[in-house]
């Protein structure tokens, strides 16, 4: 049994989907969690708002949860063509908790899915860039769900498997 952890980036439409992906994960006999990066309620990061807030448990028990887990899946949607500000400001939070700003995401294996009123598509290409900088190795294939692409099972199940051999 693997430890899946799951990032949603949204508490709407990402979020049902991020609920979906634990609910294939555990049928298939794996651990999963959900973050809903959205109830951490993280203050926006600038070097004086990290000198002011030196030791926050969310980012604490958060880093925990990306320690814990032997694989990830993002779900966020697309804003405005990149990825949402609240998946961005958590990355930042997290990646100035030591020396080693890749120390979460490096040699992780991470997947990358979003439900987006738009395509879709270049929220998991600006993903796809800002994991693979951390040091993640992001799988090749993503999950996209619209209004003319509804969610495919079968890439659902895919993925876990992907992220967690």
């Amino acid at each position: 049994m693997a430890k899946l952890l799951i990032l949603a980036a949204s508490n709407g439409k990402n979020l049902e989907l991020s609920s979906e992906i634990q609910t294939a994960a555990e049928k298939q006999g794996h651990e999963a969690r959900t973050l809903d990066l959205c109830d951490l309620g993280l203050p926006l990061y600038t070097p004086q708002a990290e000198k002011e807030n030196e030791d926050l448990e969310p980012i604490r028990s958060s880093m925990e949860h990306i320690l814990w887990c032997d694989g990830m899946i993002v779900c966020a949607p697309e804003y405005n063509g990149l990825t949402p500000p609240v998946l961005s400001n958590f990355i930042a939070w997290v990646s100035v908790q030591s020396a080693n700003f890749r120390l979460l995401f490096n040699k992780r294996k991470v997947g990358l899915a979003s439900v987006s009123g738009g395509g879709g598509h270049q929220v998991i290409l600006g993903m796809r860039m800002q994991f693979a900088y951390l040091g993640s190795n992001v799988l090749g294939r993503s999950i996209v769900v619209n209004k003319t692409k509804p969610l495919n099972q079968v890439s659902v199940n895919e993925m876990i498997s992907g992220v967690l051999e």
